[in-house]
């Protein structure tokens, strides 16, 4: 009869899991008895899968061992060692920082801090160093050097310090962006004698359970685990599990569960010890995951099972821990690392992704103001790509540096599949939901690739070889602006007179000079935005757009992003739709759909609070093309916003454009973080990393098919290398030769002001492609200024008239936000 309720509880136990339900106390109980080891194992990967997808993660760490010296003597430990005669009871600062700068310059984004348990308890050496280097205890020494490790390295500090309180914890939260502390096992018999944690006060179960729980009241994120082989048994290994799983229920804080198997070392109490077995090990690892759910991140060191990883990966871990390329693994020495090259092959055999992370999670960087201190956010911010894992290179929107080459030339890279469903529902024009498209945009690896084929294969199908880009001018009227958008380093406010050179507001006469040389030199159009000077109204614009069609009629004129309409508008008091007729009749032909940034207001009310709202910005582009004005549409990423916020604006763009038809592309604009002062003040990522970049447009040809055709990449902000990737991922367009660029320039760009045709059609042609020269509209270009435009003679000197002291009089300024 017992069997058979075992048996049930057994089979109820697994059923729960698979549908990806936590298991209860009982049932998890009752797993100890589990010999079916092919369908616990099988279950556990299942439900690591619904949390993890294709990934697994790996942290590339650098290991400082401040010190050795420990007042706990656990019997099967070689890290700890007694005082010697004449010996470093503790690193120097400075080893300390040349060992963090040797991690940093092999691609290490972790510095591990690893140390014995309060030694100047037991030691009176530990003591009188601790005195001659400043200090007064272990944890105010490794509190300043977690510190300096920041501010010269920017590696980000992991510290595993033992037994803490919660002034100690607290100290620590300030210099790190996670702790650690193995609670190993809540089994009391293994601290009496004879056992391996006797004469190891730190060891007690209730005395690391507290420490765990201080972490958790002090919104730290946690690393715990459990030791598998020291004398437990299988029960009190859930046991174990189970108490970690109710603090981590009441406080959320636990970001990993190491599940490490016991190895014997020689020269301790345990040398002759058995290890656990592989089975034993594996059983673990899929019992923890059953009982933590799909979401947490179940690891187990790949140095201790070195000929098993792909087990390990059968059993239900999704992270590899941390890895070293420069120091040794102290706590186990006799455990060399895997090579990173290895691991990354066994995953992959296992049709994962290796992807690297930082020593917090990407779950806890998504809400940083809760769980890391002012101090570790901003270095933790510059490290993370938009998922919260860690860069994978070192190219930025604007820069003059190479994209990875690793990432262009992947073509024989492993494709998990997963995502072929997804992209086979955009070539049948069927919508995606947020949620897929995000995993679209969570591509990596093969996926990256497979995404972008796919891409440039719809491309093909849809605008063929071609590529087009129209001879245009850049008239930027003025960069005086009373909106405070956070990532904008172009506009002069009150609070920025004194930055980024001279105020300036050009006269009409100036900009009809500007036009008549742009005819001149093969320009079809004119693109007009500006700042939203304090004293310009909607009659203001009107005027612009008379002036230059008066001047040079056949050219186009491009201008006015749905803020500056709305505020026009506002500014005459009168409706869009009256206000954009206006517009039309003085000569306005389109608009450019920048001002959109995010479309999300989540995401709006960190970057542009005052700005338009998502619903404004529609409402305005909605209007202009009922009106008979066409328009671009943009986004502006790769600085707060998540994948899904991407998601969210496509959707929004792609549902306008099956109501109106009036978008002619989709320009993505990867973020230029330079000089933007959301970035400067610490508050920003450094730009997307360069596959997010690519995959923007790739995914943007995918989810708007088929109702926007064009997608352009930005030469000023992608470079020559990255508009080509792009061009062989899903865009089809490369925007204007603008002539003047002075916007992205001044977020610090380094592309330059013009990119003449010349140019261009090399780039085109060096792709196999089809230059061509169109019109805003993507009409062919005249003949003549097509010709007139691989002639054009040098631009004469702009003038940028100085601009009054910022001030409005007494109108009162109209914000939306």
């Amino acid at each position: 009869m017992m069997q058979q309720r075992q048996r049930r509880d057994l089979e109820a136990a697994l059923e729960s899991a698979s549908a990806g339900e936590c298991l209860s106390s009982r049932q998890a109980l009752s797993l100890s008895d589990c010999t079916d080891m092919p369908a616990l194992l099988t279950v556990a990967a299942r439900m690591r899968d619904i949390g993890h997808g294709n990934i697994v993660s790996y942290s590339p760490k650098v290991f400082i061992p401040l010190t050795r010296l420990c007042r706990d003597v656990c019997h099967y430990c070689t890290f700890a060692r007694a005082p010697t005669l004449g010996g470093p009871a503790f690193l120097t600062p400075d080893e300390v920082i040349e060992t963090a700068r040797r991690g940093a310059a092999t691609g290490c984004k972790e510095a591990l801090f690893t140390l014995g348990d309060k030694p100047e308890l037991r030691y009176s050496s530990a003591r009188r160093a601790l005195q001659g280097l400043g200090y007064d205890t272990t944890l105010s020494y490794l509190t300043a050097m977690a510190a300096q490790v920041i501010e010269h390295t920017g590696l980000l500090p992991h510290i595993n310090a033992g037994v803490m309180g919660a002034e100690e914890l607290a100290a620590l939260r300030e210099v790190s962006v996670s702790q650690g502390l193995m609670l190993e096992s809540v089994s009391r018999r293994l601290c009496t004698k004879g056992g391996p944690h006797y004469g190891s006060p730190d060891k007690q179960p209730l005395v690391r359970l507290r420490t765990i729980r201080l972490a958790g009241k002090a919104h730290i994120p946690f690393t715990s685990g459990i030791l598998v082989g020291i004398g437990e048994s299988r029960r009190e290994r859930i046991a174990s599990l189970l108490a970690l799983r109710a603090l981590h229920e009441r406080y959320g804080h636990i970001q990993e569960i190491i599940i490490q198997n016991f190895r014997a070392k020689s020269r301790t109490k345990m040398a002759t010890a058995p290890e656990p077995s592989l089975e034993e090990h594996l059983w673990t690892i899929a019992v923890a995951r059953l009982l933590f759910g799909p979401s947490m991140n179940i690891q187990a060191p790949p140095n201790l099972q070195a000929r098993e990883l792909a087990a390990l990966l059968g059993a239900g871990i999704n992270d590899w821990g941390g890895v070293s390329p420069v120091t040794p693994d102290y706590v186990n020495p006799e455990a060399p690392w895997p090579p990173i090259k290895m691991l990354q092959e066994q995953t992959e055999r296992a049709s994962k992704t290796l992807v690297p992370r930082l020593a917090i999670y990407p779950s806890f960087i998504r809400e940083t103001e809760h769980w890391l201190a002012p101090a570790v956010r901003t270095p933790t911010l510059r490290l993370s790509d938009s998922e919260g894992f860690a860069r994978s290179d070192q190219w930025c929107a604007g820069a003059e540096s190479d994209p990875p080459s690793a990432l262009l030339t992947g073509a024989h890279a492993r494709r998990h599949g997963g995502l072929q469903t997804l992209i086979a529902k955009a070539l049948d024009e069927k919508p995606l939901a947020e949620g897929d498209i995000a995993q679209l945009f969570a591509a990596r690896g093969g996926d990256f690739i497979e995404v972008c084929g796919a891409a440039d294969r719809l491309r093909h199908e849809t605008v063929g070889d071609e590529i087009t880009y129209v001879v245009n001018r850049n008239i930027n009227y003025t960069n005086v602006c009373y909106f405070r958008c956070q990532f904008c380093a172009f506009s002069k406010g009150r609070l920025s007179e004194n930055l980024r050179g001279a105020a300036y507001d050009l006269t009409l006469e100036e900009i009809e000079r500007r036009a008549r040389e742009a005819w001149a030199r093969g320009a079809t159009e004119v693109c007009l935005q500006g700042g939203i000077h304090p004293q310009y109204t909607g009659a203001t614009y009107v005027q612009i757009c008379r002036t230059i069609k008066q001047a040079v009629p056949h050219l186009h004129v491009h201008a006015f992003s749905p803020l500056e309409v709305w505020q026009g508008a506002q500014t005459l008091g009168v409706p869009l739709a009256e206000f954009l007729a206006a517009l039309k009749q003085s000569g306005l032909g389109s608009l450019p759909g920048t001002a959109a940034e995010i479309l999300d207001d989540e995401i709006r009310a960190i970057i542009c609070p005052d700005k338009i709202a998502s619903a404004q910005w529609l409402q305005v582009m909605e209007v202009a093309h009922a009106t008979g004005l066409q328009t671009t549409a943009t986004i502006m990423f790769g600085h707060v916003e998540q994948p899904l916020h991407w998601a969210r604006h496509l959707l929004k763009v792609r549902q306008l454009q099956s109501r109106t038809g009036g978008f002619t592309e989709f320009v993505p604009l990867p973020f230029v973080h330079m000089e933007a002062p959301l970035y400067c003040r610490g508050k920003a990522r450094p730009g997307p990393t360069f596959r997010e970049a690519v995959l923007m447009h790739a995914v943007a040809r995918l989810v708007l098919h088929p109702h926007i055709r064009n997608i352009q990449t930005s030469w000023v902000k992608m470079g020559p290398a990255g508009i080509t990737a792009c061009l062989r991922a899903g865009a089809n367009d490369l925007g204007g030769t603008l002539m003047n660029e002075t916007i992205t320039r001044s977020a610090g760009a380094q592309h330059g002001q013009e990119m003449p045709p010349q140019r261009m059609e090399q780039l085109i042609r060096a792709l196999g492609r089809t230059p061509v020269q169109r019109t805003t509209l993507y009409g062919s270009a005249p003949v003549t200024q097509t010709a007139i435009s691989h002639q054009a003679s040098a631009l004469a000197t702009v003038i940028n008239t100085p601009a009054r002291r910022y001030r409005n009089g007494q109108r009162r300024l109209l914000r939306a936000g």
